[in-house]
């Protein structure tokens, strides 16, 4: 291959990219670096003032972004995949990244706690995924991108409905890929293992826990939410045309040890 052929192989010029929970954590990562790439981003998230932050900065670097503000446990996925489509005229890249982790012990998991957990960490990603899928179809492809978990392989104490969900996630970005590829939408799922974010402010901020963790690892560290960008833009561009159906862990090595 050309060298010169590489940048546009992971250029996301002309696409557009649907980030929810994108006010923070992995979720504001992923719509910058995108938005980095040349995608205009349409961001999605409960907290407005957060929103708008994002959207300026991505605007202060050149780029383009709107808002949608927007609850996930109370949304319409069909009516948001609309509005969504409708900011920049449609949408190539789906990132489902907004997520929850109550950290229950499972004798405290009630009715309403497991089904919020499962709805928003499985239900929306579905919902919102199959009400895009058309559109991007039509258009000759597209691409989704999942975030799964080291508790989509392996279990966590305290984590029984969450790992229920992310263990759903990894199964669910399979049975999108046996059903949507064909078509030319690439279902892919990021498998981030200890990165600091609002969800694991609580472990991040146990120092004895927090190096506990980068002692899994084969590296030797935790994340750093730049790790991510690379996973990200390889995902959402031409560079995956031929990747799909795959949870790739982001985790240091610590699956591997």
């Amino acid at each position: 291959m050309d060298n010169a052929n590489l940048p546009a192989l992971f250029s996301l010029q002309g696409k557009v990219a649907l980030v929810t929970g994108a006010t923070s954590g992995i979720g504001r990562r992923q719509a910058t670096v995108l938005a980095s790439a040349g995608a205009s981003i349409v961001a999605v998230a409960r907290r407005r003032t957060e929103l708008d932050s994002l959207c300026d900065d991505i605007s202060g670097a050149g780029g383009n972004c709107t808002a949608i503000e927007a609850d996930l446990l109370e949304a319409d996925c069909d009516a948001l995949a609309a509005q969504a489509c409708e900011a920049f005229g449609q949408v190539d890249v789906l990132c489902n990244t907004a997520g929850i982790n109550l950290r229950e012990p499972a004798a405290d998991i009630t009715r309403a706690s497991w089904e919020r957990t499962l709805w928003l960490n499985l239900s929306v990603p579905f919902f919102l995924a199959r009400a895009l899928e058309p559109q991007m179809r039509e258009r000759g492809g597209g691409r989704v991108i999942n975030i799964a978990s080291l508790q989509s392989e392996r279990a966590f104490a305290n984590s029984m409905a969450y790992g229920a969900s992310k263990g759903g996630v990894a199964q669910l970005t399979r049975a999108m890929a046996e059903s949507w590829s064909a078509n030319g939408v690439c279902c892919n799922a990021i498998a981030p293992g200890f990165f600091p974010t609002e969800l694991t402010a609580a472990v991040f901020a146990n120092d004895e826990i927090s190096k506990r963790n980068a002692g899994q690892t084969a590296i030797g560290r935790n994340g750093d939410l730049a790790d991510l960008d690379g996973v990200t833009i390889f995902l959402a561009s031409a560079a995956s045309s031929y990747i799909t159906g795959q949870i790739i862990y982001v985790d240091g090595g610590f699956t591997a040890k």
